[in-house]
Parts: C-alpha cells; sequence; structure tokens
C-alpha cells in the first residue's frame, strides 16, 4: 500500500497543502472545522503528520539541544552533581521551549555516531577535553557548542570555576585546622577507569582539567605550609563508594602515618568516606576531619554536616544554555565559596587516629 503523503490528505480534506501543513505545524492559525477535517482525513489514510526531519530541513531548526556527557546515561542521571547541572540547562529551555537530550560521550567508542546525527541545534559539552574526538566532531558539524568543566576549549564559549583556587581554600582550611597528614581523594584523571595511588608519573599523565587543577591546587596550599607534595597520599577514584572504601584501605594500609584529613574532589566521594572510616571505628571529625567539593543537597543533611566547597552548579547550567541559544563568545569564571561545617576540626591532641578494630572491613571491591 503506497505510504499516504501530505498532498493526500489535503485532495480528501478539500483543501490546500499549506492547510494541512499548519494543522500540523501550527494548528492556532486553523479554524476548528479546518482541523477536524483534515485530522480525519489523515486519520482515514493513515497518515501521522510530517516527518520530524524535514519539518527541520524547512524552519533550519529542530528547537532541541543536546547536552554531552564525559560518562553513561546512567551515571549522569543518579550523581547529584549532574542533576544540577541538567536541572539548570532544562530551566533555561522550559523558559525558551526548547527540548533536552542527553548523550553519552561512550558514544566515540562507536565513531560518534550520536555528535555526526543528532538532529539538534546545538551542544553543551560536558567534561570533555578539547582533545576528546568528539569535540573535533562537533565542530565538524558546524553548529554552535559550549563547553562546562572542560577546560579551555579553542573556538567555544567555556563555562568553568577556578578548580584550582577553590582546591587551594580547601586545603588551606584544614592546614589552618593544624592538619599536615592529609589524604586526598581524587577523582579520575582520564578515561581510563584506573585506581591506585598518584605518583609523580601518574600525575604528569592527568587529561582530565578538573582533577589536575584541583591537585594542583591543593599542591599550592601544602607549600605555603611547607608540607612536601610527595608527603601528601593521593588516591585516584572513580567517584563511587567502592573505589573510596578502597582508597581509605590503601591509605591506611600504606605503612605511612594516616591521615588525620581527607579532601575529596566530589561530595560523593566524601560522603562516602564517612561510610569507609565508620567501617574502620574512626569518627568525623574527631579522628579523621573530611571536606568534599560541590556543596550538593545531601552535604548540609549529612551526619555530620560536609565541610564542603560550594560551587553553583544549576547556574552553570544555565549560563551554559543561555551562550548556546544566544550565541555568546566569552570564558564564564563562576565563583565557588568554602562553606565550613561540622565535619572538619583540629586534628586528635595525640596527632594520630586510632586504626579501629574495623580496619580492612572496608574493601568493598572484588
Amino acid at each position: 500500500m503506497k505510504k499516504a503523503r501530505l498532498k493526500d490528505v489535503a485532495a480528501l480534506a478539500g483543501v490546500s497543502q499549506g492547510t494541512v501543513s499548519n494543522v500540523f505545524n501550527r494548528p492556532d492559525v486553523v479554524r476548528e472545522e479546518l482541523r477536524e477535517r483534515v485530522h480525519a482525513a489523515a486519520k482515514a489514510l493513515g497518515f501521522r503528520g510530517p516527518a520530524p526531519a524535514g519539518r527541520v530541513l524547512r524552519s533550519g531548526r529542530s528547537n532541541l539541544i543536546a547536552v554531552v556527557v564525559d560518562a553513561s546515561l546512567h551515571y549522569i542521571v543518579n550523581d547529584p552533581f549532574g542533576q544540577k547541572l541538567i536541572s539548570g540547562i532544562a530551566e533555561v529551555c522550559d523558559a525558551e521551549k526548547i527540548g533536552l537530550t542527553i548523550v553519552s560521550a561512550d558514544a566515540e567508542r562507536t565513531e560518534g555516531w550520536s555528535i555526526e546525527t543528532a538532529i539538534v541545534d546545538g551542544f553543551i559539552l560536558f567534561c570533555i577535553t578539547e582533545d576528546n574526538q568528539l569535540v573535533e566532531l562537533a565542530r565538524r558539524r558546524g553548529l554552535p557548542f559550549v563547553a562546562v568543566d572542560s577546560g579551555a576549549v579553542s573556538g567555544a564559549p567555556v563555562v568553568d570555576v577556578d578548580d584550582r583556587k577553590a582546591a587551594a581554600e580547601a586545603a588551606r582550611h584544614l592546614l589552618r585546622l593544624g592538619h599536615r597528614r592529609i589524604g586526598i581523594l581524587s577523582l579520575e584523571c582520564d578515561e581510563g577507569e584506573r585506581t591506585g595511588f598518584i605518583d609523580e608519573t601518574r600525575f604528569r599523565q592527568i587529561r582530565y582539567t578538573t582533577p589536575r587543577s584541583r591537585l594542583l591546587g591543593y599542591r599550592d596550599a601544602f607549600a605555603e605550609a611547607g608540607v612536601p607534595a610527595g608527603d601528601v597520599m593521593a588516591y585516584e577514584c572513580l567517584n563511587d563508594a567502592p573505589s573510596v572504601f578502597e582508597a581509605i584501605e590503601a591509605m591506611f594500609a600504606s605503612g605511612r602515618e594516616p591521615p588525620t584529613a581527607l579532601i575529596a574532589m566530589s561530595d560523593t566521594m566524601a560522603l562516602a568516606a564517612y561510610g569507609a572510616l565508620r567501617a574502620r571505628g574512626l569518627r568525623v571529625p574527631v579522628d579523621v576531619s573530611v571536606v568534599g567539593f560541590d556543596d550538593v543537597p545531601a552535604a548540609e543533611v549529612a551526619s555530620p554536616p560536609l565541610t564542603t566547597i560550594r560551587q553553583p552548579v544549576e547556574e552553570k547550567g544555565r549560563v551554559a544554555a543561555r551562550m548556546l541559544l544566544d550565541g555568546g563568545r566569552a570564558h564564564v569564571i563562576l565563583p565557588t565559596e568554602l562553606v565550613v561545617r561540622a565535619s572538619t576540626a583540629p586534628p586528635r591532641a595525640a596527632g594520630k587516629p586510632k586504626a579501629g578494630a574495623g580496619a580492612g572491613a572496608g574493601r568493598a571491591r572484588a
């Protein structure tokens, strides 16, 4: 059976093709009686409306933008940071009456099909470095794109925070309290999903902008206080509880003096550290102080409430969406703030946290 076309519906309804097009695309400009006649004809012929791709070609716009994330879709919609970022972008999309789709950078492993074929008006690239293939594919499309938390991307507007400055502020807070044995729970340094201690060789291999900038910020503060970078244990995690448990076990089993404080590059890791420390019989902040980064909603209601770096995550999303839609070309650096709560305190008088009967029980990785 021949597929019905717009002109077939027009002929059966006794109206022009333009009227049929308006019924499906601009129904408010067509009288109700004509709309009913066209819909009846379309139903009789099995016509479901003009093809979306054709509508885009005619109008030049899809009224849809894509957020491209360097993570799985499952991760980004469950991660508190990701939820807040998407919320900020969606707020602008609602106001402008445009749609939003989320694309995983995992598509790069299948030649970036999503970037090359997505019917969208532009992209927001989240945590994707300039040397990532997806950036080049976005450029080839000739569509506007904005980079968020990706470092400087040549020729593209960027929305970011000063990670190095913020990280230094977090470290200085612990140093002012008297801590010198500080452990760092780092975000992933590249796409390899590796966990383990970050030595100087690994530090030089870091590809992701955020962990590099924050490690440099911590080092700035340690250098000011006369604490050698080599004296600070830094462990690369996957931003989840199992790798945080692994990191804390490794720090306490390293043969070195255990940390009296932990700095996490995300609140997700900081709050996971609460559980790992409790599993070792250690209390926050009496035995070990903990500082996070982001100030997600769970940070304030945690027990104890988490000291953290507050960054305007939703505002990042709003600014990025507005820049994409308005054609902005700026490099916007949003402010951060150290929020001091009850998870940090001076180190114990003895200067050394107890090992606890639960030592070693926190391992959660196979």
